[in-house]
């Protein structure tokens, strides 16, 4: 098992932290972290609070910061209000090529798991079935590129269906966007 000085020193020496990030003299007070429903990582560390009983050695305090979405987590980021996010590779790729000055420094890939779901007692039953409907999406995210592949995969694209733009925490329309949703889909 990796140390949390090996690692540090391994970051610090392959250029991902400044050199002197890993010397105690400019040790951080606290280190801000987000974590995220989509992100079971996050959940578990700070759920067993192994950061903190870790960097308690050193005198720095963890905070948790929730994101809603990778979009979010980015935005921390470029305004400094969290040190380390997490984030879904488009997002971050998208983000990068928009200027925001990221550095991913480790990065987890499985499989994709989205799923296009409406409610059971709507008439929707296939993708050609959102042409003119209203969808639920977090733009710039992998559920939303994944949205696009679909629509792609049966010769629509996103103009064939109204966007309707929610974060991911949000398990289903607000009232007043599903009351103008005839069988309104998401994407999870």
């Amino acid at each position: 098992m990796l140390s949390r000085r090996n690692v540090l020193i391994g970051a610090a020496a392959a250029g991902m932290l400044p050199l002197g990030a890993a010397r105690a003299a400019n040790k951080p007070s606290e280190i801000r972290i987000d974590w995220a429903t989509y992100n079971p990582v996050s959940m578990v560390l700070k759920q067993q609070g192994l950061l903190e009983k870790e960097f308690a050695k050193d005198g720095i305090g963890i905070r948790w910061v929730q994101t809603l979405g990778s979009n979010k987590a980015l935005e921390f980021l470029n305004a400094s209000s969290i040190d380390f996010g997490s984030s879904a590779g488009s997002a971050a790729l998208l983000s990068k090529i928009n200027g925001n000055p990221i550095k991913s420094i480790y990065v987890y890939s499985k499989p994709e798991w989205t799923a296009l779901v409406t409610r059971k007692d709507t008439p929707i039953q296939k993708i050609t079935d959102l042409r003119g409907k209203r969808v639920a999406v977090t733009r710039g995210t992998d559920p939303h590129i994944f949205l696009v592949r679909a629509l792609l995969s049966v010769g629509m694209t996103e103009h064939d269906i109204s966007e309707v733009l929610l974060q991911h925490r949000t398990a289903r329309p607000p009232s007043s966007v599903a009351m103008s949703m005839p069988g309104p889909a998401s994407i999870r």
